[in-house]
């Protein structure tokens, strides 16, 4: 397996389409400025040793260099060995709502960053246990299918915003099927944990929280929200431009449906926790996950990894040894070279 260490430093390469774009308005401004002296054709039998040739040569030379020490600086790796681990644990399917309503402050900063925090504080206390994340609006689509790999379920949390869903509303029946179908067919005991704040539900959720009871899964409910409420804010690039109305210009007031997720934890065997400014019930409702009995996961993963760094380094350094003994001016051996004109 090859991995880098340090994915962050690919950035630096964005200074080599600059330098390129650089050398090209330089070696426009140098034949202006040499235009602007006479003729080519008399003043360029007089610098018979300049080569416009080697400066591009060079640069190519140094730029490959240059990509060398940045793929160093990024340490790639390969993986040396590999063994497998036994780790004990349960699968998570989170089904995380992502509809415009989730943006309401009355759990401050808003009801989806609340949730967001809350869920990777979960990931740093899982050990063992597997973790997967579904996103929903007017439909459901899976984020992060079910992993240990919890480097990557932060990754992939960071990235959720109510932007991702082509379509609004929330579909929770669709969320809880596709959580249930996404475990595949592992026997470890699963659970399921659905964070929305209820509004706008759509299709049979019951019938569907009853289906993945009976494949064994336990159904927890997290609802986002006070009971009071709070305006939709409307974004326009990033800017909130004022709340969510409807069609007689009443600002809309997204309050939680405590009715409908109690009755899906109810059926599920889990709990339902109401988020607030204090908590956000994901400690509370791990802490019952824990107690379900925890089988063995057996995973693969790379135990040992081995530095390749010094090779990309080797090699650039080598490029730079070479680029010294590369002079702009032509060397006697080019001098009689013309390559496009005929005897």
């Amino acid at each position: 397996m090859f991995r880098f260490s340090h994915n962050e430093y690919f950035w630096l390469l964005t200074v080599i389409p600059a330098l390129t774009l650089l050398l090209i308005l330089f070696l426009l401004w140098r034949k202006k400025a040499l235009n602007r002296y006479g003729d080519p054709v008399i003043f360029l039998p007089l610098m018979p040793e300049a080569s416009s040739i080697k400066t591009i040569l060079k640069f190519v030379l140094q730029m490959v260099a240059v990509t060398g020490l940045i793929v160093a600086l990024a340490q790639p790796q390969t993986g040396s060995r590999m063994e497998k681990i036994q780790r004990k644990g349960i699968d998570i399917m989170i089904c995380l709502d992502v509809s415009n309503s989730m943006l309401a402050g009355d759990i401050k900063p808003n009801r989806l960053e609340r949730a967001k925090q809350s869920i990777s504080r979960l990931i740093d206390r899982l050990e063992g246990d597997r973790i997967g994340l579904i996103v929903f609006a007017g439909k459901a689509y899976t984020q992060l299918p079910i992993t240990t790999d919890y480097a990557a379920a932060k990754l992939f949390l960071n990235t959720v915003n109510t932007g991702i869903a082509p379509t609004q509303g929330t579909a929770i029946a669709d969320a809880i099927e596709l959580a249930a179908n996404s475990f595949g067919e592992s026997k470890h005991n699963k659970a399921i944990i659905v964070i929305t704040d209820g509004e706008d539900h759509e299709g049979n959720t019951l019938e569907q929280t009853e289906a993945a009871v009976k494949k064994g899964m336990t159904v927890y409910t997290i609802g986002m929200g006070l009971p009071e409420g709070a305006p939709i804010p409307v974004f326009r690039d990033k800017v909130m431009t004022g709340y969510k109305k409807d069609r007689e210009g009443n600002t809309i007031i997204s309050k939680l449906d405590e009715t409908l997720l109690q009755r899906i934890a109810s059926i599920g065997g889990g709990i339902y926790i109401r988020a607030n400014n204090v908590e956000s019930g994901l400690n509370r409702i791990f802490d019952e996950i824990n107690k379900i009995q925890k089988t063995e996961i057996e995973t693969k993963q790379f135990a040992d990894y081995e530095d390749q760094y010094q090779y990309f380094a080797g090699f650039a350094l080598l490029i730079l040894f070479l680029d010294l003994f590369i002079f702009e001016r032509k060397t006697f051996w080019m001098k009689g070279l013309k390559p496009f004109l005929r005897e």
